[in-house]
C-alpha cells in the first residue's frame, strides 16, 4: 500500500466565505524540466520548466525566484514557507535534483495563500515570465472568447491581460452582474473536429492569449463556463439575465452531446419549456437530470474493481461517477463518494514530448470501500483537471459547513448546545503533483558529477 500523502488540506479562515473564487489548497505547479544553459559570455545556468496544471508555463532561473522571493518576504513576512538555500559550491546531480524538487515544492506552498496569489508582485513576477518564455511582448489583440453554444465574442485585450482582467471583459460585455463573475471561469478547449474536451481550467493570474499561443500546434479554445461542482449554486444566480443565459446555453450542449441523459418524461418537459422560452423553469426541472451539473472527462483506463479495465467519468455533486467497462466486456456503474475519500495524488510517470504532459498522468486515490481503505488509480490525461474538480468540491463544502456553523452560533449561543458536524479536515489530504521519473534535458551524467562546475553567480 502506497504511503499517505504528506500534505494537508489548510483553509484560510479569513477567506472562509469567499465564494465560489476562495483558494484553500495547492495549485498544481511543477517543475518536470530543468536544462543547462550557456550565457551569451560563456557562464552556465539551469533553467526550470515550470508547468501549471500540467501545461507548460513559464520557464525560470533560480537567482529570478530567489529575487521574487526575498520581494515576497518583505511585503508578506516570516509567514512564507521556506526558499530552497544558495549553493556556494558546484552543483552535483543530486543537488541539483534536490533542488528543482525544492523549488517545486516552495511554488506549491507559496499558492496556498490567496493574499499572495492575488498580490501585484505575485501576479506581474509570472506576467514577465510567461511573455518572456514565450517571446510575446505587450501590445494590443484580440481574443476570442466561446460561449457554449459556438457563438464567441471577440474582445479587444492586451496581450499581457490575466484571466481575471478578460473575464472581467467579458463579463462586461455580455452585462453579467459584477458580483456574480466568480460562478464562472475561462477554460482551455481542445477543438477535436467540433468535438470539444477541456484541457483545463486557467488560473486567475494566467495569461489566455499567451496560454493559447503556446499551443498553437494544437487546435485549442478559449470558453467561458460556469465554475462550481455543486449544482443547488444555481439558484444564486436567477435574478441576472446574462447569467441564467450562460446557464442555459452550457445545459443545451450537454443535452446536445450526451452529457446529460434526461428519461423521456423529462426531455419532453424539457422541450416545451425551451419552446415557451422559460429558461427559469426549465433549468430547475434540468436540476433532476442525471449528472446535472458535472463535468465530463474523457474515457481513461482504471484498475477497479480490477486491472484492465475503463471508464467513463463525470465528476460533480460531490461524487466521482463512472460508467466502467470490465476486461469480461460487462458495465458496471460505480458512484464515488468524495467524504469516503482521504486522499489523492496526481502522479507523472513518464517522459515529456512537446509542451504538456497529458499523455503520461494518473490520479490515485484513497478510498473506503466496503470499510477498507484502497487505492484506486485513474490513468488519464486529464488528471490535472479531475484533481482541481475534487479540491472544488471540498472548497464548496468547507465554506458549506462554515456558513452552518456561523448560523448554528447565531441561533445557539450556549456553550453547552451542540453544533453542527462540519467536515473533519483531519481526514483529508491532497498531496498535489508527484513526479515518479524525473526528466532533464541536461545531457545525461553520474550522480556524482558536477553540473560543469556551475557556481551560484551562474543560477
Amino acid at each position: 500500500m502506497l504511503p499517505r500523502p504528506p500534505y494537508p488540506i489548510c483553509p484560510d479562515k479569513r477567506l472562509a466565505f469567499r465564494l465560489p473564487r476562495a483558494g484553500i489548497m495547492k495549485m498544481h505547479f511543477s517543475i518536470p524540466l530543468s536544462e543547462e544553459l550557456l550565457e551569451k559570455f560563456g557562464g552556465r545556468y539551469v533553467l526550470y520548466s515550470v508547468y501549471l496544471e500540467g501545461f507548460l508555463f513559464c520557464k525560470v532561473r533560480y537567482s529570478q525566484l530567489h529575487y521574487w522571493n526575498e520581494q515576497l518576504r518583505r511585503i508578506f513576512g516570516r509567514g512564507m514557507p521556506s526558499f530552497p538555500p544558495k549553493f556556494y559550491l558546484a552543483m552535483t546531480k543530486s543537488m541539483a535534483d534536490e533542488r528543482r524538487a525544492q523549488l517545486e515544492q516552495y511554488l506549491q506552498n507559496v499558492s496556498v495563500d490567496p493574499s499572495i496569489t492575488n498580490s501585484d508582485v505575485f501576479i506581474n513576477f509570472f506576467r514577465k515570465l510567461q511573455q518572456d518564455t514565450f517571446k510575446i511582448q505587450t501590445q494590443q489583440a484580440f481574443l476570442d472568447v466561446y460561449l457554449a453554444d459556438g457563438r464567441y465574442l471577440r474582445i479587444d485585450i492586451q496581450t499581457s491581460d490575466t484571466a481575471e482582467r478578460v473575464l472581467e471583459v467579458v463579463s462586461y460585455k455580455i452585462e453579467l452582474s459584477r458580483e456574480l463573475i466568480g460562478y464562472f471561469s475561462l477554460f482551455l478547449f481542445q477543438d477535436h473536429n467540433g468535438e470539444l474536451s477541456v484541457l483545463k481550467k486557467l488560473a486567475e493570474f494566467e495569461l489566455p492569449y499567451v496560454s493559447l499561443w503556446s499551443m498553437k500546434e494544437m487546435p485549442c479554445k478559449i470558453g467561458i463556463r460556469k465554475w462550481y461542482m455543486d449544482p443547488s449554486l444555481d439558484k444564486m444566480l436567477m435574478d441576472c439575465r446574462a447569467s441564467v443565459n450562460l446557464l442555459y446555453i452550457q445545459v443545451l450542449q450537454e443535452i446536445e452531446k450526451n452529457w446529460i441523459k434526461p428519461s423521456d418524461g423529462q426531455m419532453q418537459k424539457l422541450q416545451m419549456l425551451q419552446k415557451a422560452p422559460n429558461k427559469i423553469k426549465f433549468l430547475e426541472l434540468v436540476q433532476e437530470v442525471q449528472h446535472y451539473g458535472y463535468i465530463q472527462l474523457a474515457p481513461c483506463s482504471c484498475d477497479y474493481p480490477e486491472a484492465g479495465c475503463t471508464a467513463a467519468i463525470c465528476v460533480g455533486n460531490n461524487e466521482i461517477s463512472c460508467c466502467i467497462k470490465l476486461p469480461s466486456n460487462q458495465i458496471k456503474e460505480v458512484s464515488f463518494k468524495i467524504n469516503r475519500v482521504r486522499c489523492w495524488q496526481v502522479t507523472f510517470l513518464g517522459s515529456v514530448t512537446g509542451q504538456d504532459l497529458d499523455q503520461f498522468l494518473e490520479l490515485r486515490f484513497e478510498y473506503n470501500d466496503s470499510n477498507m481503505w484502497r487505492w484506486i488509480v485513474f490513468n488519464t490525461k486529464q488528471a490535472f483537471l479531475l484533481s482541481s474538480c475534487l479540491k472544488k468540491i471540498i472548497s464548496e463544502q468547507l465554506m458549506t459547513a462554515t456558513q452552518d456553523d456561523q448560523e448554528m452560533q447565531i441561533e445557539l449561543p450556549e456553550p453547552d448546545k451542540a453544533k453542527k458536524p462540519s467536515i473533519q479536515l483531519s481526514q483529508i489530504f491532497h498531496s498535489g503533483f508527484k513526479p515518479r521519473k524525473r526528466m532533464s534535458a541536461s545531457r545525461p551524467s553520474e550522480d556524482d558529477c558536477v553540473f560543469e562546475n556551475i557556481s551560484e553567480d551562474d543560477l
